[in-house]
């Protein structure tokens, strides 16, 4: 894995610690940050102005982040620390279309 991808790696635990204490302190609960999340998501799915080549996986990616901090905040209201990887299979159940056999990295 190339250095930029831990540290990216990084700035999500990090950024989803933070959204952590946000909720702790009651500056927004859990429901408000993932609503926001969702929203983050959905505005760059449907982004009409992007270029038409493209392609779908790369939407997703750019989706990533806003799936990995609403999984991380889900994650936390059950009172788990998950890791990074254990966050990224949560977010590759969610994605798994019904029925489909979950595939070992």
């Amino acid at each position: 894995m190339n250095t930029a991808n831990l540290q990216l790696e990084g700035v999500y635990i990090v950024l989803a610690s933070l959204l952590e204490a946000l909720v702790a302190k009651g500056a927004f609960d859990q429901a408000e940050l993932v609503a926001i999340l969702s929203d983050v998501e959905r505005r760059i799915g449907a982004d009409s102005s992007r270029p038409v080549e493209i392609r779908e996986s790369n939407v997703e990616a750019a989706q990533f982040p806003a799936r990995f901090l609403k999984s991380a905040l889900r994650a936390s209201s059950d009172g788990r620390k998950p890791s990074f990887a254990e966050i990224v299979s949560l977010i590759k159940e969610s994605r798994r279309p019904e029925g489909a056999p979950a595939v070992s990295p």
